[in-house]
């Protein structure tokens, strides 16, 4: 339900002072979503914030941010080391955690002041909740509706599972799928999806060799061994089919895993199964820092200035909100001690702010680089446009404007590895902004953020050996420790040996 907000002389501030009470929170979020919905014209899911205190807001961070997960101890080694920080003083928390689900589920910390949860409120609820609800990756690849009920069975069928076969065994599967989360996802094309006829007889058939199979002689094995099968030779029903039905190369490790190898039992399938569907709820995420964080930060700039331009907020709630705002978007410079990379705060509002003001003030350089909307005064739609259909590399290379590259003093640097200098490639000039833009485009891109790591060959006629080729881009190889370290996680899932060439793209 929205008020009337806009349409009526504001008489006092929705609130002074830092304290806050439910009916605070309750009229400030009515006055804010009035500005969300019918000034910004957002859409959104139904809205769901929970309040939670410091502690509850670090065990969210140690579960990737999610209100129900399974139980693993690389969880609580997260908690552990961020609350330790947290106490020290070496770090502070979120102000803020929202979760891509609907309802949207946004999480306030009970120790901030009044003018934080307006901030965040805005913030999570509206220009997060916006840009999951909208943007293509996430309508392609995740199901909001679904997630919630999703964790809620990964998290009872884990438990089952840790009753039933042990905890150790478990958590070996799940180490395991942990080490591959990043190759467990399809970059390019929607997972396959089986008919019900064919799922459902694939679960009868592996239940039953799970019952005529099991033997209480496994549980003496050595814990090595804890998921290699007995009986090599015999295949569970869900090892699918020969070599001629494996559509070989696979980039989704996990997947090829889950489907193919031939010792799992069918509720180590399962685990995979759960692992590989979290990293691909994920994945979105990861190609859309800039602009999920950029439309957020926009968002609260745009609602808290309007409620203070409506007297709805002090002017001491404007500065405490000018300075955590500010705060959130500074960017150190190449050369300062704090420098860490682009800031996705920074870049994201500076490139969303920067298509208001084109649209309504352009320079005759603004007409020349975006003659599509330059002058026309709809930036609201130019930005909802935005925020639908592009990711953090397209939304670069389309919107990255020469004011924006100046103002960050952006340029880029050439480097040869047998060369002794760098070389700058790129400064403020017509072809440098070009160039500028499409290097630092290309620094979003996952395909030279991630390894690119492909299933080859399963040698199922003779000795099973798994083929593994990692392409490797511009000719950087793996890590060589850690490159081993998941290998050896590759080969307890498959169960028999695994190969891994590095060749150049």
């Amino acid at each position: 339900m929205s008020t009337n907000t806009g349409n009526l002389p504001a008489t006092r501030p929705l609130f002074e002072g830092s304290e806050w009470d439910f009916e605070t929170l309750e009229r400030a979020y009515k006055a804010i979503e009035d500005i969300a919905l019918n000034d910004l014209k957002l859409d959104v899911y139904p809205n769901q914030i929970e309040i939670i205190a410091s502690e509850q807001m670090l065990d969210a961070y140690s579960s990737h941010g999610m209100p129900l997960m399974y139980q693993h101890w690389s969880f609580g080694k997260l908690f552990a080391r961020e609350a330790t920080l947290y106490q020290k003083g070496y770090t502070a928390l979120a102000y803020e955690i929202v979760i891509n689900s609907s309802p949207c589920i946004s999480y306030l910390m009970e120790e901030n002041t009044m003018t934080m949860q307006a901030l965040v409120t805005a913030h999570a609820a509206f220009g997060h909740n916006h840009f999951f609800k909208n943007n293509y990756l996430f309508r392609q690849w995740t199901n909001a509706e679904a997630i919630l009920d999703y964790l809620a069975f990964s998290k009872q069928y884990i438990a089952r599972c840790e009753e039933k076969y042990g905890a150790a065994a478990v958590e070996q599967v799940i180490d395991s799928a942990h080490a591959l989360m990043d190759q467990g996802v399809f970059r390019y094309r929607r997972p396959p999806r089986p008919s019900r006829v064919a799922m459902e007889k694939q679960r009868q058939a592996r239940l039953r060799y799970d019952e005529e199979s099991f033997s209480e002689l496994w549980r003496t094995l050595p814990e090595s061994q804890a998921i290699r099968q007995p009986d090599d030779e015999e295949e569970d029903p869900a090892f699918e089919g020969g070599a001629s039905l494996l559509k070989l190369p696979e980039e989704n490790i996990l997947y090829f895993l889950e489907k193919h190898s031939p010792t799992l039992r069918p509720w180590q399938r399962e685990i995979l199964r759960i692992v590989r569907n979290l990293s691909q709820y994920f994945y979105p995420q990861k190609q859309t820092k800039v602009m999920n964080e950029g439309c957020a930060t926009f968002v609260h700039h745009y609602i808290l200035s309007t409620l203070f331009e409506k007297g709805l907020i002090t002017e001491g709630s404007m500065l405490e909100f000018l300075h955590s705002h500010t705060s959130v978007v500074f960017q150190p410079g190449f050369d300062d001690p704090r420098y860490g990379g682009i800031n996705p705060y920074a870049l994201g509002f500076a490139m969303m702010a920067d298509i208001r003001r084109i649209s309504e003030n352009p320079t005759a350089e603004d007409r020349d680089w975006f003659p599509d909307f330059a002058g026309k005064g709809d930036w609201r739609d130019v930005l909802k446009n935005a925020w639908a259909n592009y990711r953090d590399e397209s939304f670069i290379l389309q919107f990255l404007s020469p004011k924006v590259m100046r103002d960050f003093r952006m340029f880029a640097v050439h480097d040869e590895a047998e060369s002794p200098n760098y070389e700058v490639s790129a400064i403020h000039s017509e072809g440098g902004y070009q160039r500028v833009r499409a290097r630092l485009a290309s620094m979003y891109e996952l395909g030279q953020l991630e390894p690119n790591i492909q299933v080859t060959q399963a040698d199922l006629d003779g000795d099973r050996t798994l083929s593994l080729v990692h392409y490797r881009h511009r000719g950087v190889p793996l890590a060589e420790a850690t490159r081993d370290l998941v290998v050896a996680h590759v080969e307890r899932l498959w169960g028999y040996g695994v190969e891994l060439d590095e060749v150049d793209e």
